[in-house]
């Protein structure tokens, strides 16, 4: 790492780079690796590496115990969670999601000829506007998916009161916010199910991977059906499936993760504390904050470029990446914008002003255990430097 002085210090003019190695949004966290190696002996000798193995059963226990809910079931991937979850809610026709999410929340009803209409978001919490969903509900509406950013809440409440007046479905993507809590309560309490993802990028993960968390009976064993081909005994197929089973060395990670979640966490919040401290009085960019009163797993740190900022937002993710501080565009240019939504909604940005505002000004900064005090020191030289010098 170097100090920053002015623009002739910054890569993009032809200096050496911040830092030696690229710092990355979302470098995967890493727990004891003896106590990985301890399980992976265990699946050697017990030649048992998928098909709803004992690591799987004990990680779903363990998560359900976790999130204070009634069902864990694990899935490959939060994919394949999501479009299970959709298919056995019974959603057809149309289902109202925001645009502003990862793309996969649109394709897994896309996947499946399900029209995703996209509702505009309230730019203060980047999450979906009850309003917003309202002006988009059609006769062919059977279901809205929230999704919970940043590890804040979607609107919980007024989504389910919607829901319940127009007799719709109502699930999360709660891919944001595993180990955070609404009103006190954890996250994957809410709705019919929500959706969890344990991609290696998340801050709890399991190499990959993913769940359906819900606290309806009846969910969760058509859910279990579905992963596995429909299949309830040795051979008899009772429902329409296909393969989304998790296999023992993904749970095995998410086992050995989930005794170090609270770790993981605190070193986050470390990385967003210091950054609030670092980046106070840089004119033009604004910090998203977090609910102090609520348990956050403090994954993300955004930034908000505004337009009162000297340096557009794509300028300065420039100037960054010159750095080796690869910063990300979350979640750019939102889905409406990207295919094969672009194409058949072409006009849908009209109806998506927030969305198109809050996409184009957000940036994503590196942190997890592989950032210390030092690095975050650094990165905040480099924005001050862009900033105050215009680069």
């Amino acid at each position: 790492m170097k100090t920053i002085r002015g623009p002739e210090d910054l890569a993009i003019n032809g200096s050496q780079p911040a830092f030696e190695q690229l710092l990355h949004v979302g470098r995967p966290n890493i727990g004891d690796r003896d106590a990985f190696m301890h399980y992976v002996g265990e699946i050697f000798d017990r030649r048992w590496l998928s098909n709803d193995g004992p690591l799987v059963k004990e990680f779903e226990a363990r998560v359900a115990q976790h999130l204070g809910v009634k069902h864990c079931v694990a899935m490959c991937n939060g994919t394949i969670a999501l479009e299970i979850a959709i298919r056995a809610l019974g959603l057809e026709g149309e289902v109202i999601v925001p645009s502003y999410t990862f793309v996969a929340t649109a394709h897994a009803l896309q996947w499946q000829s399900i029209t995703p209409v996209f509702a505009d978001i309230d730019p203060a919490t980047h999450t979906l506007s009850p309003a917003a969903v309202r002006k988009m509900i059609t006769p062919r509406t059977t279901g809205i998916i929230g999704v919970h950013l940043w590890s804040r809440p979607a609107p919980v409440a007024e989504l389910q009161e919607i829901a319940d007046e127009h007799g719709l479905k109502l699930m999360f993507d709660a891919a944001h916010a595993f180990s955070c809590t609404h009103q006190g309560r954890m996250i994957g309490n809410f709705g019919a199910c929500e959706v969890l993802s344990f991609h290696a990028t998340k801050f709890f993960n399991s190499f990959e991977g993913g769940a359906i968390v819900t606290n309806d009976d009846e969910l969760a064993t058509k859910a279990r059906l579905m992963r596995n081909f429909g299949f309830s005994g040795l051979d008899e197929v009772i429902h329409p499936g296909t393969n989304g089973k998790m296999i023992e060395i993904a749970a095995a990670m998410g086992l050995v993760n989930l005794e170090s979640v609270d770790e993981v966490i605190a070193a986050n919040r470390r990385n967003y504390e210091a950054y609030r401290a670092a980046l106070e009085g840089v004119p033009g960019v604004r910090m998203v904050s977090y609910n102090d009163k609520e348990r956050n797993n403090y994954q993300y740190v955004i930034l908000e470029v505004g337009a009162d900022c000297p340096v557009s937002r794509d300028r300065l993710v420039d100037i960054l990446r010159a750095e080796n501080i690869m910063a990300r565009r979350y979640f750019w240019p939102g889905s409406h914008r990207m295919e094969p939504y672009r194409s058949l909604f072409p006009h849908a940005g009209l109806m998506l002003p927030a969305t198109e505002a809050v996409a184009a000004s957000v940036v994503v900064l590196p942190t997890g255990q592989t950032m210390d005090a030092a690095a975050i020191d650094t990165v905040v030289q480099v924005i001050r430097t862009a900033i105050r010098t215009r680069a």
